[in-house]
C-alpha cells in the first residue's frame, strides 16, 4: 500500500498524541522529561537540515566560479550565519535553557520562603 505525504503526515499526528497521552496520566517530571526530549530531539533534526542545506549552497558557490566574482567575502556566509543564530538559539532552548526548570526552581524558592 502506498501512503500520500498526507496519510503519513496523519500516521505521525496520531502516534504523536498517542504517546502525549500515555504521559499525561503519570507523574509530571515523567510527562516533564518527555517534553525535553521531544525539544532535544527536534533540535537535533533542525541541525542535520542546516548543516546538509549549507554544505549544498557552499558547494554551489564553490563550484559556480566564485573566484571570478569580485565580492570580498563568499555570499553563502549570509544564510550560514542568519540560519546559524537560528541553530543556536534552537540549541539554547533546548539543552540550556528549560522553562519548566525555571518554573520548579521558582516554586522551590517561594516553598522554602515559607
Amino acid at each position: 500500500m502506498v501512503l500520500t505525504d498526507h496519510r503519513k503526515q496523519l500516521i505521525a499526528i496520531y502516534k504523536n498524541n498517542k504517546m502525549n497521552t500515555e504521559f499525561q496520566n503519570k507523574d509530571p517530571k515523567e510527562k516533564m522529561l518527555w517534553e525535553i526530549a521531544k525539544k532535544r530531539a527536534s533540535f537535533k533534526r533542525h541541525l542535520i537540515t542546516y548543516v546538509l542545506v549549507n554544505i549544498f549552497i557552499w558547494a554551489i558557490w564553490y563550484f559556480n566560479g566564485h573566484r571570478e566574482v569580485s565580492d570580498k567575502y563568499p555570499w553563502p556566509i549570509w544564510t550560514t550565519l542568519g540560519w546559524g543564530l537560528g541553530v543556536a538559539i534552537h540549541y539554547f532552548q533546548a539543552y540550556i535553557s528549560s522553562q519548566e526548570d525555571a518554573v520548579l526552581r521558582e516554586y522551590e524558592k517561594l516553598k522554602n520562603k515559607k
